[in-house]
């Protein structure tokens, strides 16, 4: 198992090696996220998570076809986790696909620079939306304690670039199925040269081990 999480690390930090001397300037990990979906190494990457997926998972509980994994659904259920990085507070958006996190999204939770929701919000949707330019954004639905719905419009907009776009590489990994406690190590196998980086991704993995079944078997 640690020889195919290891073997997963190695094509995604070779690839974006290549990619970055390729283009031969600094990428976003946007942009670096998006070049290496267009790149062979997706398909590699994909058939890894799949034998992970095999030793984790039941017979019945099958990883996504790349088809699933292309089709976002328009909502999907959210889970709403609270971490400390360093000394500030910080809130994340897990959303869930037949139960198991298929994306993730953080920020501060201050009403500033990202988003403050009252401590009962735990729970809610994430909805792709389409903005007028014909863009799509994604929105936070919960349902309040007077049972009203609430949209909090635009989480792309409301949280730090550098950690949305970690965020998403994240969720790349997530889709292709690979189990949580296999992206949790794949997080914390390389050590960033930047501490608030490093304390995020700490964050992270502790809002991820609430998904790692207690019995040993995986989503």
């Amino acid at each position: 198992m640690d020889s195919l999480a290891e073997e997963i690390l190695h094509h995604i930090a070779s690839e974006a090696s290549r990619i970055q001397h390729q283009f031969q300037r600094p990428l976003t990990p946007e942009q670096l996220f998006l070049q290496m979906k267009r790149s062979d190494v997706a398909e590699e990457i994909e058939d890894l998570c799949k034998k992970v997926q095999a030793i984790n998972h039941p017979a019945d509980d099958k990883p996504y076809t790349s088809e699933e994994i292309r089709i976002r659904p328009n909502a999907l259920e959210c889970d709403v986790v609270r971490f400390q990085n360093n000394k500030d507070k910080w809130i994340a958006f897990v959303g869930l696909k037949d139960g198991r996190p298929y994306e993730i999204f953080t920020g501060l939770a201050d009403d500033e620079y990202g988003i403050m929701l009252p401590k009962s919000v735990t729970h809610g949707k994430i909805i792709r939306a389409l903005n007028d330019d014909g863009s799509h954004r994604y929105d936070f639905q919960f349902v309040n304690t007077r049972g009203f719905k609430t949209t909090v419009e635009g989480l792309s907009y409301r949280f730090d670039r550098v950690f949305w776009n970690y965020a998403k590489l994240i969720s790349g990994v997530l889709r292709y199925g690979m189990p949580v406690d296999q992206v949790i190590k794949l997080l914390t196998s390389p050590q960033m040269d930047n501490d608030n980086i490093n304390s995020w991704i700490n964050g992270v993995c502790k809002a991820l081990k609430r998904y790692v079944r207690h019995e040993g078997t995986l989503f």
